[in-house]
């Protein structure tokens, strides 16, 4: 290995450790930064877990009936999303989903 290639090396590992500090101290700032803002608002962390986020407005995050049923396994679909494999089978095999209604 050259002898430039080596410095070049060494450099990068330098500049990964540093950047590795910098994280962490950006990290532990931020994690004060919260317990800051936690604590003048009376807040736990307990508080921040028990939020439900991403869903809102009536029946969010509700589920549905099921709609069809498989008469061997007793699965059931509710007929929303990716048509389940024994959906699949029972269409492939001739059922029509009329037949799998609960």
């Amino acid at each position: 290995m050259s002898a430039k290639k080596a410095d070049l090396l060494r450099q990068a590992q330098e500049l990964e450790k540093q950047i590795e500090e910098a994280k962490k101290a950006e990290r532990s700032a931020v994690i004060v930064k919260i317990r800051q803002m936690l604590a003048d608002n009376g807040l736990t962390v307990a508080d921040l877990a028990s939020v439900k986020t991403g869903k809102t407005g009536a029946g969010a995050g509700s589920k549905v009936a099921p709609k069809y049923q498989d008469p061997n396994s007793g699965a059931t679909w509710s007929g929303r999303g990716l048509k389940p494999k024994w959906v699949q089978a029972a269409l492939a095999a001739g059922k029509s989903l009329d037949d799998l209604k609960v």
